[in-house]
C-alpha cells in the first residue's frame, strides 16, 4: 500500500471550533450589514467554463496566470472561479427580466494559484456586494458606507484608498504611451505601492516606454486629485474629463458624509481587473499589521452588456470583503476566539434525564452538549475546561430525587443546586 503523506495543499487551510467560529461571526455580521443596505442573498456556480473567466483579458494578465485550469470528462475547458464578479455578470446575462436596479450579496469561496503571504491564500471566501442597473456616484458614496460600518461592526479600522480608472487612463495618456502598451502600463502601475522608484522605471523600460514617457508618468501618478484637477482642466480627452468629474461628485458625496477620515485618493491604485471602468477601491487595515488589501472592487459597466451583447447598458458596480484576510486579523481575538458552546452536561448514569435537560435548555437557545462517553467526572470537568466551556451540569441521583441538578461555573469554581423545572420554564438560572 503506498504511503502517502498527509497535508493540506499549499495555500489552503482546514478551520475548525474556535477559528471557524470568528470565520461564521466573520461572514453573519457581514451579511446582517448587506441586507441592512438591501441587498440580497445569491448563490453562483464555483466551476466556470475557462473562455468565460478568461473573457476581459489579453493572454499576459496576471490573473490569466492564477486561474486553477480543469477539464470534464468530455475534455471541455473548465476552470474554478477567482472572483464572484464575473459569475454574478453571467447571472444577470442568464436572467434578463430581473428587476433592474438590482443588489446581490453572495459569500462563497474563489479560487487563486498566486503567492502565499499573510492575509492572502489561495483558496480563500470573498464576501462581495453589487448593484447592477444604476449611474453615477451615489451607489458609490453608499458603497463607501457600507464598507464603513461592516469593518466597524468587525472591530476593523480602516483607511480606503479610492480612484478612477478613467483618470488613470487620462494620465496615462499624456504622456503619449502607445494604446498596445496601455494594459501592461497599468498591471505595473498597479505595483507602485510594492516596488522602490527604481524598480517601476525599470519594469516600464521592459515594456518599451521611453525615458521621458517614464518620467512623465511618475509625475503625474504622484499627483493629488486637485492638482490633477487643475493640471488638466482644459483636456480635450472626453474620458478624461468625465473621470473627473466623477471624482468630484464622488468627493462631495464623501465630505457631506463625513467620510473624509476613512478614503484616501490615490492616482496609483489600479487594481488589475481590466473590466473596471470608473471608480475603484481597495481597503487596508489602518494600522498595517497586514499589508495586503482586505477589500476591494469598483465600477464595471461594460462587463454585463459584453456577455449579453443585445447593446443595452448595464451600469454595475461591487465590493468584496476578504474574509481570510480578516480572519487573519482577528484570529487572536480573546472575545471572540471561545467555544459556542455555553452548557457541558455530565449525566452520573443518569442518560435520559440529561437528554431531557439539553433538549429544554436548547428550546431556551442556549448551546448544549453531553458528556456521552461515561468517562469519570474528574475527565469531563477537564474536558470543559480544554473546550472553554463556562457551565457544567451535573445530572446525579441525590439531586434527581430533590428534582434538582448540580451547575457549576467552571471560571470561578462556584457550584450550586439548580430546579429543573426552573431550567424548563426559564432556562439556565446562572
Amino acid at each position: 500500500m503506498k504511503q502517502l503523506e498527509l497535508k493540506n495543499v499549499k495555500g489552503c487551510s482546514d478551520y475548525g471550533g474556535a477559528d471557524e467560529n470568528i470565520r461564521n461571526f466573520i461572514s453573519d455580521s457581514l451579511r446582517k450589514t448587506f441586507e441592512k443596505y438591501g441587498y440580497k442573498p445569491l448563490s453562483t456556480s464555483t466551476l466556470c467554463y475557462y473562455g468565460l473567466l478568461a473573457l476581459k483579458y489579453n493572454d499576459d494578465n496576471d490573473i490569466l496566470k492564477e486561474i486553477y485550469k480543469v477539464t470534464d470528462q468530455a475534455d471541455r475547458d473548465l476552470a474554478l472561479r477567482y472572483d464572484l464578479t464575473v459569475p454574478f455578470a453571467k447571472y444577470i446575462a442568464l436572467n434578463q427580466n430581473i428587476n433592474l436596479p438590482y443588489k446581490r450579496y453572495e459569500i462563497g469561496k474563489v479560487y487563486r494559484d498566486g503567492p502565499v503571504k499573510l492575509g492572502r491564500v489561495r483558496e480563500f471566501i470573498q464576501c462581495d456586494v453589487d448593484c447592477v442597473g444604476i449611474e453615477g456616484q451615489m451607489v458609490e458614496a453608499e458603497l463607501l458606507e457600507l464598507y464603513v460600518e461592516g469593518f466597524k461592526e468587525l472591530g476593523i479600522e480602516i483607511i480606503i484608498k479610492y480612484n478612477n480608472r478613467k483618470v488613470m487612463s487620462g494620465l496615462i495618456k499624456q504622456c503619449n504611451v502607445p494604446e498596445n502598451k496601455f494594459a501592461d502600463t497599468i498591471t505595473i502601475v498597479d505595483k507602485f505601492d510594492k516596488l522602490t522608484k527604481q524598480e517601476i522605471e525599470q519594469e516600464f523600460l521592459k515594456i518599451g516606454l521611453t525615458d521621458e514617457q517614464v518620467e512623465n508618468l511618475i509625475n503625474n501618478l504622484n499627483m493629488k486629485f486637485e492638482q490633477i484637477k487643475k493640471e488638466f482642466k482644459d483636456t480635450q480627452n472626453e474620458e478624461f474629463k468625465m473621470g473627473i468629474q466623477e471624482l468630484e461628485e464622488l468627493n462631495k458625496y464623501i465630505e457631506e458624509l463625513n467620510l473624509g477620515k476613512y478614503v484616501q485618493f490615490s492616482a496609483t491604485l489600479a487594481r488589475g481587473q481590466e473590466y473596471y471602468t470608473g471608480t475603484i477601491f481597495e481597503v487596508y487595515q489602518k494600522n498595517g499589521e497586514i499589508k495586503s488589501s482586505i477589500g476591494g472592487g469598483g465600477r464595471y459597466d461594460n462587463m454585463i452588456g459584453d456577455f449579453i451583447g443585445n447593446g443595452k447598458k448595464y451600469p454595475a458596480v461591487g465590493i468584496s470583503f476578504g474574509l481570510d484576510a480578516i480572519f487573519a486579523i482577528l484570529k487572536n481575538n480573546s472575545e471572540l476566539n471561545k467555544n459556542s458552546t455555553e452548557v457541558y452536561i455530565i449525566p452520573m448514569q443518569n442518560k435520559v434525564q440529561a437528554l431531557q435537560i439539553a433538549n429544554m435548555l436548547r428550546k431556551q437557545n442556549i448551546n448544549t452538549d453531553i458528556e456521552m462517553n461515561e468517562k469519570k467526572i474528574k475527565k469531563s470537568f477537564e474536558y470543559a475546561n480544554k473546550e472553554n466551556i463556562p457551565y457544567v451540569i451535573i445530572v446525579g441521583d441525590e439531586e434527581l430525587e430533590r428534582e434538582n441538578v448540580t451547575l457549576k461555573d467552571m471560571r470561578t469554581g462556584e457550584q450550586k443546586e439548580i430546579s429543573i423545572k426552573d431550567i424548563e420554564q426559564r432556562g439556565l438560572v446562572k
